[in-house]
């Protein structure tokens, strides 16, 4: 089959392999390219661009996170670690058999629209450039790939990295510890350094809430999971229900956060307020400046480390396509339901989207929405046609009713609820339409 006639699909992690599995049980022709050797993604730590780490386990439980048609083995962990992660990609990819959809060890290096095509080129690891020219393309090469590195006043003359750089915690060993941000990798990783630096402490610039793994003994995300309870409700609830279990963080040094529970991501870590209620970890203000090992805060304090690490995030990054064609706008791409180009009708992205449990079922429902309108095009052309015009239109309220920061981070999160929901809801009317003969 002529490339012209196929689907060009990018990347072999969660959702690229959520991708690969809808658009191959809906017959519909496509090759995939995976710059590393294998599946998994990021959660494969021997892949060279992954930024896991070797402490690393899911902040989800497996429940809520697995697909809904490959439960993880009861004798997996409630949150496993990379390492079983890894595997269960590997099987999900197997048993489906979907690696004979790719091409591993290729890399694209450039996707640009040629009429009503796509030009694709990839590089093989032996320097081999290829180009062909494709249906559409699906982008599902991942969001945390490009460090969030941010620039400071002054020199440090000590080890400055990204947490994109850590693996092992035995770069700690008898340094003096500073982790700047304290999101979920932030918190993880200053609990890792604790059992082998000198000191940690943790800068932040704003208020948290910490959720705990486990609540009445159970994975805490594996409560109220039946219908949503309005906004305002789950947040006092929430707030009330958090302040009994893990109390204010206040009193470990934290800012009180100015903003509601889950209007940003939480942090699902309690083991950083046992640390800090041990004394094992100190908090920190905002950076001033860098002075060689010294630190100057802005609360006016200063001490000197041997090591800062940054756990300032990730930038969204799709550096193979120009990013008009992408419709970027601000820290994200505007893209319909954060999946569809409002531009190309045959141009898609897998896997931009954020929502607290959303996991990776809401990735599946995001590719089996895509198959579904690829085949639409031909079969239902009308329901097709329909979803463009909703594509073209003013952009749905995914919020759920939180009024989610506006910080770059934030630019593509969404409320789980409502996020399936409208997916789920096109994926029906599309349904509907081909069950009917596209009539």
């Amino acid at each position: 089959m002529m490339t012209e006639d196929k689907y060009a699909l990018i990347g072999a992690g969660p959702s690229g392999l959520a991708g690969a599995r809808n658009l191959d049980r809906a017959g519909i022709a496509f090759d995939g390219f995976e710059s590393h050797d294998n599946v998994g993604g990021l959660w494969d730590i021997d892949n060279p661009h992954s930024t896991v780490y070797e402490s690393a386990h899911l902040i989800s439980s497996k429940t809520t996170t697995a697909f809904a048609e490959f439960p993880m083995a009861d004798s997996v962990a409630d949150y496993p670690s990379h390492v079983e992660l890894a595997e269960y990609f590997r099987d999900y990819a197997d048993t489906h058999d979907l690696r004979r959809h790719f091409t591993f060890g290729t890399t694209v290096v450039d996707v640009s629209p040629v009429d009503s095509l796509w030009q694709v080129t990839t590089r093989s690891r032996s320097g081999e450039t290829t180009v062909a020219r494709y249906r559409g393309v699906i982008i599902a090469n991942g969001t945390l790939s490009k460090p969030n590195m941010p620039t400071f006043q002054g020199e440090y003359t000590g080890t400055l990295m990204h947490t994109s750089q850590y693996r092992s915690p035995e770069i700690f060993r008898g340094k003096r510890v500073l982790v700047i941000g304290a999101g979920n990798s932030g918190c993880d990783i200053a609990v890792d350094a604790v059992h082998h630096a000198e000191s940690v402490d943790l800068s932040v610039r704003r208020g948290y809430y910490f959720v705990p793994k486990y609540l009445f003994g159970r994975p805490s995300d594996t409560l109220n999971q039946g219908k949503p309870l309005p906004p305002w409700i789950k947040q006092r609830v929430d707030t009330m229900v958090l302040k009994q279990f893990t109390g204010d963080p206040v009193r470990f040094g934290f800012p009180a956060p100015d903003y509601k529970i889950y209007e940003s991501h939480p942090v699902v870590n309690s083991l950083i307020l046992h640390h800090l209620g041990h004394g094992d970890v100190h908090v920190r203000g905002d950076i001033d400046r860098f002075d060689g090992r010294t630190v100057h805060f802005v609360d006016g304090s200063s001490a000197a480390y041997d090591l800062v690490l940054c756990a300032t995030g990730y930038h969204l990054d799709y550096p193979f396509i120009e990013r008009d064609e992408l419709g970027w706008s601000g820290a994200a791409p505007d893209l319909f339901l954060n999946l569809a180009s409002r531009r190309h009708d045959n141009l898609f992205v897998l896997g931009m989207v954020e929502a607290s449990g959303l996991g990776w079922q809401g990735r599946f429902e995001q590719a089996e929405l895509v198959a579904k309108l690829i085949t639409a095009r031909t079969e239902a052309p009308a329901a097709a046609q329909e979803f463009s015009v909703a594509a073209a239109g003013p952009p749905p309220d995914l919020s759920g009713g939180y009024k989610y920061l506006k910080l770059g981070r934030m630019a593509y999160y969404v409320n789980k609820d409502a996020y399936r929901s409208a997916i789920t809801r096109h994926i029906g009317l599309l349904d509907t339409a081909l069950a009917k003969g596209g009539q």
